[in-house]
């Protein structure tokens, strides 16, 4: 077996929960990746070092690779699934972060993690990917995004109008600051964060949320990921900012843009015990009401 391990990297006193980790795997003779800055901050036992190889992007991963362990909160899932790309390497996400929607398994379960890795004792969710066309080159070979792709205003700008199509039909006028699509994953990120809907991530469908829309009879909406959602943009600037999950590009309202089902999805490993209900209840803390 081999497991690649990815970080954007860990605090001091998170250095412990890596050794234990590397430990963990060694002991079952698991051959280890590791990120290689990983390598350069944190003082790794040479006895470990000894059985480590190091990798350093997307090009350092092959189909070899049974499992690509990412440490840190969701933000570094994100991260995680522009290094898998179409790989299909399934990704295990362990929160050393805060919320963890995404990296639901918690550090003190570093060694049932392993231990389901070794036995095949976890579940794989397959996580639908939206995918960003335009007219001008936008965010290099990683067009693509897990949780949502977002139109905003610049800074202090006035709001923007935002046409909106789907399939090339006419769908309304956002005036806003800004438009957000989401995918099933993304529905409890930014897009739950500006009142919209949850979705399970098998109902196969994009949200569409306007960020603080001028008109209040503007709501979200659930389409099909089967539609092309195309965007043509009006505002007194002459800038505006694209984001994919974390990432983001200023362009000029001029550009064409449009957004699809991705031809790939990611493989997200999971817990038998953590499934979508029950990280939903835990994370968003249903359930605290004494009435319940």
């Amino acid at each position: 077996m081999k497991v690649a391990i990815y970080s954007r990297g860990l605090d001091t006193e998170q250095e412990n929960p890596l050794v234990i980790l590397l430990e963990e795997l060694s002991r079952y003779d698991i051959a280890i990746l590791l990120y290689d800055t990983l390598l350069e901050k944190f003082n790794i036992p040479e006895h470990l070092t000894r059985k480590i190889k190091y990798f350093g992007g997307h090009e350092d991963l092959d189909d070899s690779i049974d499992c690509l362990i990412s440490l840190g909160g969701d933000g570094t899932m994100l991260d995680t699934v522009t290094l898998v790309k179409d790989k299909n390497i399934p990704v295990l996400g362990i929160n050393f972060g805060r919320l963890g929607f995404l990296a639901s398994i918690s550090r003190e379960d570093l060694a049932s993690a392993v231990e389901a890795l070794v036995n095949h004792t976890f579940l794989i969710d397959k996580r639908t990917l939206l995918h960003l066309d335009a007219n001008i080159p936008l965010f290099g070979e990683g067009p693509f995004a897990l949780n949502e792709f977002a139109i905003h205003k610049r800074d202090i700008s006035p709001m923007i109008k935002i046409h909106t199509y789907l399939n090339g039909e006419f769908l309304n006028t956002y005036w806003a600051d800004g438009l957000i699509v989401a995918t099933p994953t993304g529905s409890t990120g930014y897009n739950l964060s500006c009142n919209g809907p949850i979705v399970f991530p098998e109902s196969s469908s994009f949200v569409i949320t306007p960020v603080a829309p001028h008109n209040l009879n503007v709501r979200s909406i659930i389409v099909p990921d089967n539609n092309i959602i195309s965007f043509e943009v009006e505002g007194r600037a002459d800038q505006f900012i694209c984001a994919l999950d974390a990432r983001r590009e200023i362009v000029p309202k001029t550009i064409q843009l449009a957004v699809r089902k991705e031809q790939f999805d990611i493989s997200l490993i999971r817990l038998s015990e953590n499934s979508f209900l029950s990280t939903l209840r835990s994370k968003l803390t249903w359930g605290l009401d004494k009435r319940n």
